[in-house]
């Protein structure tokens, strides 16, 4: 009798155990649309802080030639003076939050966030509507503002490892949608007025592309303050001036990267969890229904990629660079998961990382690249993934052949990333190797999910993306569901001469690539 009490006992506990776990990692989440169509969404997880944001569907991507600039500008300009607050009395509240509160552009997204205590939200969703509704954009902050975007774009182009992304988006989307600067041009930045910021605004900051998020706190309170605060918005159901959207009004898009490059996993998980496929639809913990799939983007107002070449020549930079693209997956394509095990099962990074086992020593870019050859500085894939495309490719900086022994030439470098390329294409993958990349990529998912901030960004840029939110769980299940055949079918998709687009490749250094098509012919990939 005593065994059989233990044995339920131990039962009993094994299945508390098993829901608690359950319950941690799918958070319950509630979501309720004001009238107005704003929508605001809470994710209930215990902690000493909590993070609420507005999330809104704008960003560079829907800047025009006349436009260029504003969001930079509208970013820099966050937390200023309004016209109910000084500026000094801003700052002031800014630091009776005792946390953080910022804004951040992207190519698909503005986006105001702050962490702080529990008892200090509805101070912070306080700041965030003053600055979004009631910009004072005084002159002598916005000729402040100028000079710092100055001194900013100086910084970023002296730095190759933040300017050449941008580069290679210029280049592969012909500098239109996806390939428009995330700073400011500098012949723009004199240009850039109080009217022009208001009539951006204007146009894109409407309540049906705005999602208010709360982590940490109840529901109701968020929708109270919600409604206090953003209300009073008109919805009107006319149509966003041009240039539209490339999403209906209820699906918006989102960017996969930040303004400028940060960690591997920071980036990678930012990049899934905003790419999680489209048949996956939670039932709403507040309607009870299942939210509408999204719209298919019309062919007219999808992001038109190019492809092409660029050599930026540069003498004095210690090394050279050489970077390769292919479009990929928008991120309702359920390949985005097979994709994204590949950025994992390639790997890399840098020749002098303080790595080993978890770190990434055992992918494919340290294994066949940065271990044997000792004048690559840097390899390692990228994938930048967007609502109606992406961007996936390989990149590697390396001792000039020019002034230094046992340096190389971009066309000595560029077979060992094609060569890459070319076994996702034509061998399977091992499957000690797949279940190690796989598990990274469960990893990064969790792990970035334990920082408050990431987690409340997280809600509100997929309801602003999916009108939902995708349980990493879910996900998980999606990833180990990838296979070596899905990974070869997903390559053959995007890098197959059968089927690839013209490849983006970029080089900075002291010479040219030269024909990169016959190196791509040489090991059967598309895109020459």
């Amino acid at each position: 009798m005593k065994a059989a009490t233990r044995h339920l006992v131990r039962n009993a506990a094994r299945r508390r155990q098993i829901h608690h776990s359950s319950s941690d990692i799918n958070p319950p989440v509630q979501i309720t649309t004001l009238p107005n169509k704003i929508r605001v969404a809470t994710e209930s997880t215990p902690g000493h802080f909590s993070s609420v944001g507005l999330y809104v569907d704008a960003g560079c991507r829907y800047e025009t030639p006349s436009s260029s600039g504003v969001s930079h500008f509208l970013d820099r300009m966050a937390f200023k003076t309004t016209k109910t607050r000084s500026g000094d009395e801003m700052s002031s509240a800014i630091d009776k939050l005792g946390g953080q509160i910022l804004c951040s552009s992207s190519r698909e997204s503005i986006m105001y966030q702050s962490s702080h205590f529990h008892q200090a939200s509805p101070l912070a969703l306080s700041l965030i509507a003053d600055t979004v509704l009631n910009p004072a954009f005084t002159p002598d902050e916005l000729d402040a503002q100028r000079e710092a975007a100055r001194y900013e774009i100086r910084e970023v182009t002296a730095k190759p490892e933040m300017i050449l992304p941008e580069i290679v988006h210029e280049v592969a989307y012909d500098k239109k949608t996806l390939g428009n600067p995330l700073l400011c041009p500098e012949e723009r930045i004199d240009v850039i007025d109080e009217p022009a910021m208001r009539q951006f605004m204007a146009q894109w900051y409407r309540p049906e592309r705005m999602v208010i998020a709360g982590a940490g706190m109840p529901h109701e309170e968020l929708v109270s303050l919600a409604e206090k605060h953003f209300a009073h918005i008109p919805y009107f159901p006319a149509p966003a001036p041009q240039p539209v959207s490339p999403r209906s009004s209820q699906t918006s898009q989102q960017q996969s990267s930040p303004l400028l490059p940060l960690s591997q996993p920071t980036s990678l998980y930012k990049s899934l969890t905003r790419a999680a496929s489209s048949y996956l639809y939670p039932v709403s913990s507040v309607t009870g229904e299942q939210p509408p799939p999204p719209a298919p983007i019309p062919e007219s107002l999808r992001a038109i990629y190019t492809g092409g070449h660029r050599f930026i020549p540069s003498t004095t930079s210690e090394f050279n660079h050489l970077y390769l693209a292919w479009e990929g997956v928008g991120i309702h394509d359920p390949d985005v998961y097979a994709l994204a095990t590949v950025q994992l099962l390639l790997g890399g990074g840098g020749s002098f990382s303080a790595g080993g086992p978890g770190k990434g020593m055992y992918s494919r870019l340290y294994t066949h690249i940065l271990n044997n050859y000792p004048q690559v500085d840097h390899c390692a894939g990228f994938h930048h993934i967007y609502t109606d495309s992406s961007l996936f490719g390989l990149f590697a900086s390396f001792v000039p052949a020019a002034g230094r022994l046992q340096g190389n030439t971009p066309a000595q470098i560029l077979p060992h990333l094609v060569h890459q390329i070319s076994l996702l294409l034509y061998t399977p993958v091992v499957g000690v190797e797949l279940a190690r990349a796989k598990n990274q990529l469960k990893s990064s998912l969790m792990m970035a999910l334990e920082s408050r901030a990431v987690e409340v960004e997280d809600l509100g840029r997929q309801i602003l993306v999916h009108n939902r939110k995708v349980p990493v769980s879910e996900m998980c299940e999606q990833i180990d569901a990838v296979d070596s055949d899905r990974i070869r079918r997903a390559a053959a998709r995007i890098f197959s001469p059968d089927t690839a687009k013209k490849a983006t490749v970029i080089v900075m250094g002291r010479e040219d690539v030269g024909d990169y098509s016959k190196t791509f012919k040489k090991y059967g990939v598309g895109g020459a």
